[in-house]
């Protein structure tokens, strides 16, 4: 089965429907393809911090409604070491915030809400996904539907918003293509605990056994990180274990103790960072993780698709509207401006807090950039600049 589209968008997760969903509100019209069920891409679980911006394009989006609603906003995080806490007022340093209790996963059943509602298609478990012409005029898209059967799609343009292991980055000629990547000595042992969270705000710990943070899921249901060796197990570590060391890692001056409860949920997350360049050829864009992954310390990944997402419908939106492809050709370059910028800030994040056994003079070091970082005020606003999220490049939803 044939049929045609102006742009045709491979994933469905937070990327793919964003842009399907400023491209629909300008009446460009769009197909995604997704290789998982609904049922999976509505609840897989991934956690979620909002830059302000953020939450700024998804209210241009019409999609602000609930996150207002149910998401909470944070002025300020804490900050512990050498067992003192210091509160950093993000709000007061820059004008803005960040929001949470509201993750990816409910971002994505925004998306799909929207989406039912003007009718797009949207195909899900498709297999053999294939680009073809993507340096030509028509691109196409061939793929096979849940029941076995073959289609293409005719497009403009093609979006690869299919993540990591995707297909849209290989079919990219690998003598164009240059990859940079940095593998973490450490990982994050996540669990969720039914216990009460101790604080409304992040908090942020470095310790020399190793970094810890506190977030909240809901006024009952606390969301508590340890670093580990990236070669850890969730079996090392029974529940007796994993409280015990949380709470010496988060003690602090003047502080409660963490509430303990029942662990809900394990799992432990590998770190790395990794960028592709180009990020587009031909008629091929890529956005999102298919395109670039970086630690969760700075909580950069979603927002990061978000900006590449902003750039990307503006320069398809003044394609069709003005038959201008300066910002689709310069998208590339513009969006890895942003992408290397939200690179160097998690890098820099992610080794300021964690720790590295057998590295005394660079501990030494953290700590003295941690001090210098708490005594500054212009040290702490630039901090809280990147970490609230900077002015996305898109034009169009601004």
């Amino acid at each position: 089965m044939r049929s045609k589209t102006q742009v045709a968008i491979i994933g469905a997760g937070p990327a793919g429907l964003l842009l399907g969903r400023l491209l629909r509100l300008s009446g460009v019209d769009n197909i995604i393809l997704e290789a998982r069920d609904r049922h999976y891409v509505e609840n897989r679980l991934r956690a979620g911090l909002l830059e302000q911006p953020t939450v700024d394009l998804l209210d241009a989006a019409g999609l602000g409604d609930r996150l207002h609603r149910e998401g909470k906003f944070h002025e300020g995080f804490e900050l512990r070491f050498g067992g003192r806490r210091t509160r950093i007022d993000m709000r007061e340093l820059t004008g803005r915030a960040i929001t949470v209790l509201y993750p990816q996963t409910e971002v994505v059943k925004d998306l799909l809400a929207a989406r039912d509602k003007t009718g797009d298609l949207i195909a899900f478990e498709v297999s053999e996904v294939e680009p073809h012409g993507i340096d030509s005029d028509r691109p196409t898209v061939r793929y096979r539907d849940a029941g076995g059967s073959a289609h293409e799609i005719q497009a403009d343009f093609i979006a690869g918003c299919d993540g990591f292991h995707g297909v849209c980055r290989p079919a990219i000629p690998s003598s164009l293509v240059k990859t940079f990547t940095r593998d973490y000595p450490f990982a994050w042992f996540g669990i969720l605990a039914d216990a009460p969270p101790i604080s409304a705000e992040l908090i942020y710990a470095h310790h020399a056994r190793g970094f810890s943070m506190h977030s909240m899921r809901s006024d009952r249901v606390s969301r508590l990180y340890l670093q580990v060796a990236p070669d850890d197990t969730v079996e090392n570590w029974p529940d007796e274990r994993i409280w015990t060391e949380l709470q010496l890692r988060m003690g602090a001056e003047g502080s409660p103790r963490l509430n303990e409860g029942a662990i809900l949920h394990k799992s432990i997350t590998p770190m790395r960072s990794f960028v592709t360049e180009p990020l587009q050829y031909g008629r091929l864009f890529l956005a999102g993780d298919a395109a670039h992954i970086v630690p969760p310390t700075a909580a950069k990944g979603l927002n990061l698709a978000v900006a590449d997402v902003s750039v990307l419908s503006d320069g398809l939106i003044t394609f069709y509207r003005d038959g201008d492809r300066s910002i689709l050709d310069g998208y590339s370059e513009l969006a890895l401006q942003r992408i290397w910028r939200a690179q160097e800030f998690s890098r820099a994040m992610t080794e300021l807090l964690h720790h590295v056994p057998g590295q005394d003079f660079e501990a030494r070091l953290q700590r003295a950039r941690l001090e210098g970082l708490v005594a500054s005020r212009a040290a702490m606003t630039t901090f809280c600049e990147n970490y609230t999220g900077l002015p996305f490049a898109g034009r169009i939803h601004h």
